[in-house]
């Protein structure tokens, strides 16, 4: 089986994608973003891997001018409805965050829940893909601008494979590239999936944000629904970055 596709799987997960337990933090993980950064009511921020807009369409009850970008047309589907009937006026677009182009400058970014950093398609190279969401996302902010990233914790997978991975090509240390088939518990039912990624530590992933002309000021553990500022645990899902432009 080929490595997943994102885009096709997202459109087919998209209606439901909102039952997932971790989406049920929107209100928590909103309130958090918005005490790290001060960000006037009124700012622009850009949500990079929206999906179902759970996160713009909170930025936008409360105040902010948001565009959430994502790849799937089946989740922006979804976000336009919600927004629609919460009343948020939220600007959604369809692009790669490898390459989108937008015509303002935001005052605050995030891209997290493996929004779009980290989905590694069959085709990516997966040494440039992730450093190409971070100088897109760079290069629609302002200086200054705020930016919140989470990105999968390698230290968990590292810690769980052995070396019948290595042999069987499921891990490769040299590489960092981890290829395998997992059964995915899903909303709408069990599937399996060929998950293709390239793993990064902490480190990494803040020499690649300071080499994308980000300032790196704290990294904490960020998995959904424990967000705080407090230390990466080694066995949780995935880790955060709180940034601003330089």
């Amino acid at each position: 089986m080929p490595p997943v596709s994102w885009q096709a799987f997202f459109d087919a997960h998209a209606e439901h994608y909102d039952k997932n337990p971790f989406t049920a933090n929107t209100t928590a993980e909103v309130d958090f973003f918005l005490g790290l950064f001060p960000i006037a009511k009124g700012a622009r921020i850009l949500d990079v891997g929206c999906g179902t807009g759970r996160h713009s369409i909170e930025l936008a009850k409360r105040g902010y001018r948001v565009t959430g970008l994502d790849l799937s047309s089946g989740m922006l589907a979804v976000a336009t409805e919600k927004a629609k009937t919460a009343g948020a006026d939220v600007e959604f677009v369809q692009g790669d965050a490898t390459t989108f182009e937008l015509p303002n400058k935001y005052d605050a970014a995030l891209c997290v829940c493996e929004g779009a950093f980290g989905l590694i398609g069959g085709g990516d190279d997966p040494d440039t893909h992730d450093f190409n969401v971070l100088k897109q996302i760079a290069a629609a902010l302002r200086s200054g601008g705020g930016f919140l990233l989470t990105a999968l914790n390698a230290y968990a997978p590292i810690r769980r494979f052995t070396n019948e991975n290595i042999q069987s090509g499921a891990f490769d240390p040299a590489t960092m590239i981890a290829e395998y088939e997992d059964e995915w518990d899903l909303p709408e039912g069990k599937k399996s999936i060929t998950v293709r990624e390239r793993l990064f530590i902490a480190p990494e992933v803040t020499r690649m944000l300071k080499e994308a002309e980000f300032r790196v000021n704290a990294v904490y553990g960020g998995t959904a629904g424990n967000w705080g500022r407090r230390p990466i645990e080694l066995d949780e899902i995935e880790m955060m970055f709180v940034c601003s432009r330089i």
